[in-house]
């Protein structure tokens, strides 16, 4: 299978990438308060996370980061996998920012200043569409 990387692919996936692999990093060897604190936010919106004891959706959430952000930077892995990656994490943070109250001003999707840190991985989820996109009009244009 042939890779497909296209310049303007470059800027986006390093330096999300990049940024992915130190949130990842970061919260390797996050201590007790801190992934509490982390499994105490996540957990309050999607409860399903409840069954995890908080170390353990640390690692896992560090985990993801690491991995997306390797997806990321490596530009063996098609753009398409990456960004569907990077926009599934994206809209699973989005969902916090959707259902955490104080996140959002009243009656609007305009957030709130401590809703601003999670409202823009707005911009992650473009990134990630942008990939995935680019990667299908690709492929179908290549068939003609």
């Amino acid at each position: 299978m042939k890779v497909r990387v296209e310049a303007w692919h470059l800027p986006p996936r390093l330096l999300t990438g990049v940024y992915f692999l130190n949130t990842g990093l970061s919260k390797a060897g996050a201590d007790e308060a801190t992934a509490a604190q982390l499994h105490g936010f996540a957990s309050e919106t999607y409860p399903f996370l409840r069954k995890l004891d908080a170390r353990r959706f640390t690692r896992l959430l560090s985990a993801a980061e690491t991995a997306i952000g390797v997806a990321l930077v490596l530009p063996v892995v098609p753009p398409g996998l990456a960004g569907a990656a990077l926009t599934a994490f994206a809209l699973g943070t989005l969902g916090l920012y959707l259902r955490t109250p104080g996140l959002r001003k009243e009656g609007s999707l305009r957030p709130t200043e401590q809703g601003t840190v999670i409202s823009k991985d707005i911009w992650l989820v473009g990134i990630g569409l942008a990939l995935v996109i680019d990667e299908i009009v690709g492929r179908s244009s290549n068939r003609i």
